[in-house]
């Protein structure tokens, strides 16, 4: 009986460690800007910035990144890459699949010299969404 006691301690100290490894962030967009491929598969100009207050949650519990915009946006994690640091960038990168299972890679920037400011990358092979976010 005493066994089987340790056992259950042991069951519920590993969930609640496995817990706290799990975090969500949440951030609101201020605005967003799209990039194209051509005919002849050159990158264009962004497009103009267009101001948007959006939620977008990572949630590495359940290994997606959600952009809450009038037709959700849902990235299921496939990988976590590792962490990116230069004199200009800290760069967190995850390769994904969206809601139509369309396989792209997310990347969260912060801008060391730009005051700190991130932004978050949606990379997809012919067109790049970017979109001004901040913690909330």
């Amino acid at each position: 009986m005493n066994i089987l006691r340790h056992y259950i301690v042991l069951l519920f100290l590993v969930l609640a460690i496995q817990q706290t490894y799990s975090q969500s962030y949440r951030f609101k967009t201020s605005g967003f800007s799209v990039l194209e491929k051509n005919d002849k598969g050159k990158w264009g100009e962004w497009s103009n910035l267009d101001l948007v207050n959006l939620s977008v949650i990572l949630d590495t519990e359940r290994h997606r990144i959600v952009v809450y915009s009038q037709e959700i946006q849902l990235f299921n994690i496939i990988e976590y890459i590792e962490r990116e640091e230069n004199d200009t960038d800290i760069v967190y990168s995850f390769v994904c699949k969206d809601n139509s299972g369309i396989d792209c890679k997310i990347s969260i920037i912060t801008r060391k010299k730009q005051d700190y400011r991130k932004q978050l990358y949606i990379n997809y092979e012919n067109h790049i969404i970017v979109y001004n976010i901040f913690n909330v």
